[in-house]
């Protein structure tokens, strides 16, 4: 197979973002179909990409593409999922998988049985900025490194009777939904988990039935420590989408939506003043170690994983299990907040055994120390 024959399933925004990248991947995707509840807004995706054919039923497309790119509200990951796949398709399904272990668990064996392909959308596994971090993370560039902080500021408002603002639909609130993404981010890099605490708040976000803000916090094995604030109240932002990962060396700071990476370190200790860390004017200034397009938040690199998985019959990076393993950390986190206990985190790395079910639930709440 030199080239996969997609078909676009929800042709909403997600689908739109999608969109605007296939002309780069024609070489390795010709877009043959697209589907949405009504017909118009299939129409207009179908017209943009070129796709021969529009559909309101995603099953008339079966017999013209061998690949589905599922984009549909979350509680129909499953239903529609489970019918590409147990089709003989493979699927690229956006985030989440499925609103709870079951489904997840259905899909992937499913996956297995039929000898398809099944990769969730994480997209920033492929940003340019995490790739280059990842890099210098595993070869150790500027020493070990103890410390990652996150930061996914921005404004987001929804109408009322919108299914992303609703609890049962969307399967959660902002740290779900969107900071699943970040989740996935810290598995892939920080190795396994060890515990965690969540808080998250509505106030300012009002219109999301659940939290529109969220602080998590993690501890992993080697004594790693992970951070993620996101927000969808930020109506002004410092950080907008940064990542900090602190190392023996020095701090790398990537500015995700500038396309700059910046490494800050002292390489004279005495350009420290006072004992106590603060900079002094003799402080070396940040170095710019790598740059990339600030569209980079683009799924290109994603959706050419997804095919070139398909075309070399290849894993895929973000696959089922993995994407389980991290949605599990959030509803035990979830699970912990509601208990007001540190969650228990252990067996969750992406590493670990993950056909179990039942294990995303906490394996022993009564075992962890209560917060005041």
């Amino acid at each position: 197979m030199d080239k996969i024959k997609l078909a676009i399933v929800g042709c909403g925004f997600i689908s739109d973002y999608h969109a605007k990248v296939f002309d780069d991947l024609k070489d390795k995707i010709e877009v043959v179909g697209t589907c949405a509840k009504h017909l118009e807004n299939a129409e207009r995706v179908a017209k943009f990409l070129g796709a021969k054919y529009a559909v309101t039923d995603y099953r008339e497309l079966y017999d013209v593409a061998d690949s589905f790119l599922i984009a549909l509200p979350h509680d129909l990951h499953y239903p529609v999922g489970m019918d590409v796949i147990g089709a003989g398709k493979h699927c690229l399904m956006e985030k989440p998988l499925a609103l709870n272990e079951e489904e997840c668990l259905k899909i992937i064996h499913l996956a297995d049985e039929k000898g398809v392909k099944l990769m969730v959308g994480y997209i920033m596994r492929f940003h340019p900025m995490v790739v280059k971090l990842k890099e210098l993370i595993d070869s150790k560039a500027y020493g070990n490194f103890y410390q990652m902080s996150i930061w996914t500021e921005q404004y987001e408002w929804l109408p009322e009777g919108h299914w992303l603002a609703m609890a049962k639909p969307s399967g959660g609130g902002q740290f779900y939904t969107h900071g699943c993404h970040y989740v996935d981010l810290m598995l892939w890099m920080m190795g396994r988990p060890l515990k965690g605490t969540h808080m998250g708040t509505r106030l300012c976000t009002e219109w999301i039935e659940l939290e529109g803000t969220s602080n998590a916090t993690f501890e992993f094995e080697d004594g790693r420590l992970g951070y993620h604030f996101g927000t969808w109240g930020a109506k002004g932002t410092r950080h907008s989408y940064c990542i900090h990962t602190f190392f023996e060396e020095g701090m790398v700071e990537c500015c995700l939506n500038d396309g700059e990476m910046w490494l800050h370190q002292t390489v004279n200790p005495d350009n420290y003043s006072g004992g106590v860390g603060f900079y002094s004017e003799k402080s070396d200034p940040p170095q710019l170690i790598f740059t990339c397009d600030g569209n980079s938040h683009l799924p290109i690199g994603e959706i050419e994983h997804f095919a070139n998985c398909v075309i070399n019959d290849e894993q895929p990076l973000c696959d089922g299990p993995g994407a389980l393993q991290g949605n599990r950390v959030i509803w035990r986190m979830y699970e912990a907040a509601e208990c007001n206990i540190v969650a228990d985190l252990t067996g969750l790395g992406l590493d670990e055994e993950w056909d179990i079910p039942g294990l995303y639930k906490l394996p022993d709440p009564e075992g962890f120390v209560r917060l005041p």
